[in-house]
């Protein structure tokens, strides 16, 4: 049995069908976000809006019970955080370790349309860059 059919069996339709729309919104920006993160002139847009979606994220995910979701959506709106309260532009590692947070977060999606049982997190995702070097 798929994540949707989990979903299914245990929540509304028309809460799972909110979900899955304002879900894939989030999913189709999060790269070009992330890309931002490099641009002085876009940056605390960018960073604001990554961090609201992955708030928004981690809420949903957490109502639903989709743990790891959950649990991935939390650690990244932490580091985040601690992004927010600068004025510098990240740095490559930053930007890469994002891309690849992004690229887990469209697997899910993916798993989502095919009914696939959640794709496990790359362990990688999981190791925070050293997101003071330059």
């Amino acid at each position: 049995m798929g994540i949707r059919s989990v979903l299914e069996a245990n929540f509304d339709f028309e809460i799972i069908d909110e979900f899955l729309d304002h879900y894939a919104m989030m999913t189709e920006i999060m790269e070009g976000l992330v890309i931002n993160l490099g641009n002085e002139e876009h940056y605390h847009r960018s960073i604001e809006e990554l961090f609201r979606i992955f708030h928004n994220i981690k809420s949903a995910s957490g109502y639903l019970q989709i743990e790891p979701m959950t649990r991935l959506s939390t650690f990244v709106e932490e580091a985040l955080e601690q992004l927010r309260t600068r004025d510098k532009v990240v740095n490559e590692e930053t930007v890469t370790w994002l891309i690849s947070v992004a690229d887990m977060f469209m697997q899910w999606q993916e798993d989502f349309k095919m009914d696939n049982e959640l794709s496990k997190v790359h362990f990688s995702l999981l190791i925070l860059p050293d997101m003071e070097k330059e």
